[in-house]
């Protein structure tokens, strides 16, 4: 089924901006420097993937897909790297040329961001795609329906897509006011029933309730430097 693309609006340095949630999809003081200092540094990684043979990583909001290819970068100055799993969720995926015009802002990942956009095709549902790689499991939809079919591979009842226990969260949304359903508190309660013990999380708000709905859905949240002029982030771990 086709997929309707967001309407963008370009600022300078052709950083998106969605109009239907009146944000944009990266920081304009550096979008890869802040998906590392946010979801990498925030869930401690490289660090963790040492180690491991698999690694599983979840997101809410696939966007440009810049935290993708950021840390499949990452991943690539490892002598030694796990097998990556990334699992995102997006309700309006950007077309390919939208996603080629975006992702040109980040030269050093020109070539990861070609790979990607060589399987870019994405449609209602779930979709795999393998990039550089590594398994992109991408879903389009509503993310608090479809969180819903997934199935633990300790747990394999069901017809959705199996995962292993996700080891860390990147929870990148447009912002809490201007688009809440990512942060509602049912979503969050699914997303830690799918994490695994050890667990972590990282996000770019500080937003009070948005704490305290990752709380009530079974992790422990602390606040830490934001990025550039954002004085706090959020990080968490599984209770």
């Amino acid at each position: 089924m086709p997929t309707k693309a967001p309407d963008l609006e370009w600022l300078e340095g052709d950083v998106p901006r969605a109009q239907g949630f009146e944000d944009t999809y990266f920081s304009r003081a550096g979008g890869l420097e802040e998906t590392r200092h946010v979801f990498l540094k925030g869930n401690r990684l490289p660090e963790r993937f040492a180690g491991r043979n698999l690694f599983t990583i979840a997101e809410f909001g696939f966007g440009t897909g810049l935290n993708f290819l950021t840390t499949l970068d990452a991943l690539n100055r490892l002598p030694e790297a796990p097998k990556l799993t990334f699992l995102s969720f997006e309700l309006y995926p950007m077309s390919r040329d939208q996603l080629r015009r975006a992702l040109g802002a980040f030269p050093d990942l020109a070539e990861l961001a070609t790979a990607l956009l060589d399987v870019w095709l994405p449609e209602q549902g779930w979709n795999r795609l393998k990039v550089a790689g590594s398994d992109l499991l991408l879903g389009i939809g509503d993310a608090r329906q479809m969180i819903s079919e997934l199935r633990l591979e300790e747990s394999a009842e069901g017809e959705g897509p199996l995962i292993r226990p996700v080891d860390a969260w990147y929870l990148d949304g447009f912002s809490p006011a201007r688009n809440p359903e990512l942060w509602d508190a049912d979503l969050l309660k699914a997303a830690a029933a799918l994490t695994a013990a050890d667990g972590t999380l990282a996000t770019y708000t500080a937003a009070g309730w948005v704490r305290r709905n990752l709380q009530a859905a079974g992790f422990e949240v602390e606040k830490t430097a934001g990025f550039a002029g954002k004085r706090e982030m959020v990080i968490g771990r599984k209770a």
